[in-house]
């Protein structure tokens, strides 16, 4: 009877958990723990809630870890103890010690990125926001220096103009998931041997700031596009309306100009805004102090005072 490989994993969202159910479907391997991040607040009640992979983990009757920080935590040594063969990691969030991956005979991360493009924490943002035709996952080897591992495998998938983040999330993760149980057994077994990355073409993806959220109405119909789509569903794009923040959640491309900003028509189903190139309709909209809302209840209701000529972003 063939030995099952002992596998950590770490995870946090739901792309993750999506990875760690294929591998407790997949005979060949053990699970001995998962190490995710920390239960959060979330929402207006500030409910804690489970991250996706602990409530995986916890269906399982799997042994979960949440350090704050894994290295130097009283978690690692213990980790270290459970005698895994390996580590795969998914959009976990946190660097893995040196010695912790000494410990194992290797360690893979399943990556959101066709690298070396986009390496870090938000590559599908980015990858949507910039107006890459495709996205796609690597398997890599974990190293020290982030994303920086040499690379067992890639997959890709077109990019569509429907897709955003939370729509691209998903194929992704179905794709990574079947790409490492394909891959897997034969890196394993040495007959997959990675290819080193080259680093002088590394982009970088860093975990989106406030600052990022906001629109740039001078840009393009289709950056602007673009930047409502990859800031959806989270963590959402917003420009300012009276001096108030404007969230934008969604949005389409469509014919007209003026000044960038500028509401350029309005219908009681309608709000067009110009932009440097072109214009979008918005389409779900959040006005401050209110919920979430079609754009159609917006201009039902406290929209009704725009009129054409008023400006978004001042």
């Amino acid at each position: 009877m063939k030995m099952k490989t002992k596998l950590i994993f770490m995870g946090t969202p739901d792309f993750s958990a999506t990875v760690l159910k294929g591998l407790l479907a997949d005979e060949s391997y053990d699970i001995l723990a998962v190490v995710t991040q920390p239960d959060r607040a979330v929402g207006r009640k500030k409910e804690i809630k489970m991250t996706s992979v602990k409530e995986v983990a916890v269906a399982h009757d799997i042994a979960v870890y949440q350090p704050e920080k894994l290295s130097g935590s009283e978690e690692l040594e213990i980790i270290m103890s459970l005698g895994a063969d390996g580590i795969v990691t998914a959009a976990f969030g946190q660097f893995l010690p040196t010695k912790l991956l000494d410990s194992v005979d290797f360690a893979v991360n399943v990556h959101a990125s066709l690298l070396p493009k986009y390496r870090g924490g938000a590559p599908i943002h980015y990858a949507i926001i910039n107006g890459e035709k495709e996205a796609g996952v690597t398997i890599m080897e974990m190293v020290k220096e982030m994303d920086a591992g040499d690379m067992v495998a890639k997959a890709s998938t077109a990019i569509l103009d429907e897709d955003n983040v939370g729509s691209l999330f998903e194929k992704l993760a179905v794709i990574g998931r079947d790409l490492l149980l394909e891959t897997l057994p034969g890196y394993i077994s040495g007959e997959i041997k990675p290819e080193p990355q080259n680093h002088e073409e590394a982009t970088f993806s860093p975990n989106i700031s406030p600052e990022e959220e906001r629109l740039d109405w001078n840009k393009s119909a289709r950056e602007v596009f673009n930047h409502i789509r990859g800031m959806y569903p989270w963590p959402v794009a917003h420009t300012l309306l009276d001096g108030n923040r404007f969230k934008i959640y969604e949005a389409e491309l469509t014919d007209g100009e003026g000044t960038p900003g500028q509401i350029i028509e309005k219908t009681k189903k309608s709000l067009v805004v110009a932009t440097g190139s072109g214009a979008i309709a918005l389409k779900t909209v959040q006005p401050a102090g209110k919920p979430r809302m079609a754009v159609t209840d917006f201009l039902n209701g406290v929209g009704r005072q725009l009129e054409v000529g008023d400006s978004f972003g001042q």
